[in-house]
């Protein structure tokens, strides 16, 4: 319970001190899509983004989608790009934290990752309204991001630290910020799974009985 408590303060403390916004209460239900909640400051490194990049926050329509197709889509950028680059962190290779940027001939660090898998999403078709980067804290409550993918039947996590697509609420990661489908300037609060998710009926039951 301590070590629940203190994620849980870590990640109050990085959307509050990352973008200056009070988090509201946290939803711990499940659903398909990431909840969508007010809007925040942009991380950090993302606050020169849509100068350097403007593609990476360009806005769209959805359009309907074979769901094989996208997922096939989905899936193979997924793969190549985490066997293409090389993970590097900005302070080794910029001499400083925070760079979200493309990936050099060097490699890049998570941020970098989810920029490219955009793009290359964007180059088939598919439209920036359903690619959104994320960031969030992962089981080890260090921090992250993360492309969500939107299909109809709910969010999908690429992750470069896997190449499996998961529902982001089965990835185990507790999301703080993402980027706004309906215009990807601008960043919504999410905070929800991880950490924050409710506790499953059984384990919470067991742990009741044990007492």
């Amino acid at each position: 319970m301590r070590r629940l408590a203190a994620l849980r303060a870590a990640a109050l403390a990085a959307l509050v001190l990352g973008g200056g916004a009070t988090p509201g209460a946290a939803t711990g239900h499940s659903t398909a899509f990431a909840p969508k909640g007010e809007a925040v400051a942009a991380p950090k490194g993302a606050r020169g983004l849509c100068a350097a990049h403007p593609w990476a926050c360009a806005a769209s329509e959805t359009r309907s989608w074979n769901a094989r197709a996208l997922m096939t889509r989905a899936r193979v950028v997924n793969a190549r790009v985490n066997r293409a680059v090389t993970e590097i962190s900005d302070k080794a290779q910029y001499g400083r934290e925070e760079v979200w940027a493309l990936p050099t001939a060097r490699g890049g660090d998570c941020e970098d990752f989810a920029l490219l898998k955009k793009r290359k999403l964007m180059t088939f078709g598919v439209e920036p309204a359903r690619l959104m980067i994320a960031t969030v804290l992962d089981r080890q409550g260090r921090s992250h991001a993360v492309l969500l993918l939107r299909t109809d039947e709910g969010d999908l996590v690429l992750d470069n630290l896997v190449d499996s697509i998961l529902p982001w609420d089965k990835t185990g990661y507790t999301f703080l910020r993402v980027q706004d489908p309906e215009a990807p300037a601008r960043w919504r609060r999410v905070f929800a799974g991880g950490m924050l998710a409710d506790p499953p009926v059984a384990a919470a039951s067991g742990a009741a009985a044990s007492r």
